[in-house]
């Protein structure tokens, strides 16, 4: 009788861990559903926000749509795309105007966001003033900042053009000339963003640790030596995301070029990059298939750009 109950105890106690176990189980499988039930809702609202644009946009690539978005139209394949690939005049010099407006200005934002990134990263005296004073040209819309350098920079009245006659300088047209724009509009992307790759960076320096730069300066590794070869690899994924962040970005870049230079990028298209000219296709020549098939490809050439620089980044970082 008394082996009876032992064997009964062991049994229960053998089986008190498979229920808890099993309730556990359970427990977490219902927190999984529960916790995609909640999120359901904003992953399909996304979803549909991203994926209804990309499929209209692309349906209307490959009709003839003009004059009206809702107008009949028929479908003609991929002659929009030849068109466009096709339009020396137009389309490959907006193109090339993308890629130089891109690359110069997120060169040099990276270039000073990370040396100012590196000024103040051991604190001083007034840091927080000048950190306040960085930030100040993030705080304006692209219009705004396009209105204000208008009036800077105004060939005749503006107040740039009277400091350079004060130093002994000729006055320039800046944006008033077909070769000075496309420059003069980089460096006031520039004067905008930089602050914001500083800041990017600044975050990924004060992550870092120390020991590697201190053992690097006990070996006697002057300044240059430690940033090239200590802090700059451990920097390598924080540097590539922002890269990355902000070249797609200044691809994307509209409001700054329309608001100082107008539908057309200028009387000569002169700063007419592939965004501009969709806009222009769209509401000035109500080309829409055109226009469309124009986004098609500009998205592919931003996701070409995306998985270059993630590319480039990896490697670095290996």
């Amino acid at each position: 009788m008394a082996a009876d109950d032992r064997t009964a105890t062991a049994r229960t106690q053998r089986a008190a861990p498979s229920r808890a176990g099993r309730r556990q189980r359970t427990f977490e499988q219902a927190n999984r559903r529960l916790k995609w039930a909640m999120l359901a809702p904003a992953v399909l609202f996304v979803g549909l926000m991203i994926v209804f644009p990309l499929v209209f946009t692309l349906n209307l690539s490959l009709t003839d749509a003009f004059g009206a978005v809702n107008a009949d139209s028929a479908h003609i394949g991929l002659r929009n795309f030849g068109d466009a690939l096709g339009d020396t005049r137009r389309f490959w010099p907006a193109a090339r105007r993308t890629l130089v407006f891109t690359v110069g200005a997120v060169v040099l934002e990276t270039v000073l966001g990370l040396a100012l990134a590196m000024l103040m990263r051991k604190p001083f005296k007034g840091m927080r003033w000048v950190r306040t004073v960085l930030i100040i040209p993030l705080l304006a819309t692209p219009v705004a900042i396009g209105i204000l350098w208008l009036l800077i920079l105004d060939p005749t009245n503006g107040i740039a053009n009277h400091l350079l006659e004060a130093v002994g300088l000729p006055r320039q047209e800046f944006l008033g000339s077909v070769g000075q724009s496309l420059p003069t509009l980089m460096l006031i992307d520039v004067w905008q963003w930089t602050p914001m790759m500083t800041l990017l960076l600044l975050a990924g320096l004060t992550t870092l640790p120390e020991e590697p730069e201190e053992a690097a300066l006990m070996d006697g590794a002057n300044a240059w030596q430690r940033f090239r070869h200590v802090i700059l690899p451990m920097l390598g994924p924080t540097l590539a995301t922002a890269l990355v962040l902000r070249a797609v970005d200044a691809l994307k870049t509209f409001d700054l070029l329309y608001a100082t230079k107008g539908a057309g990028g200028g009387s000569d298209f002169e700063v007419e990059t592939l965004n501009v000219y969709a806009y222009g296709l769209t509401f000035d020549y109500q080309e829409y298939g055109l226009a469309a098939a124009v986004l098609v490809l500009f998205t592919l050439f931003i996701i070409g750009v995306v998985v270059l620089l993630r590319r480039r980044g990896g490697r670095k970082n290996a």
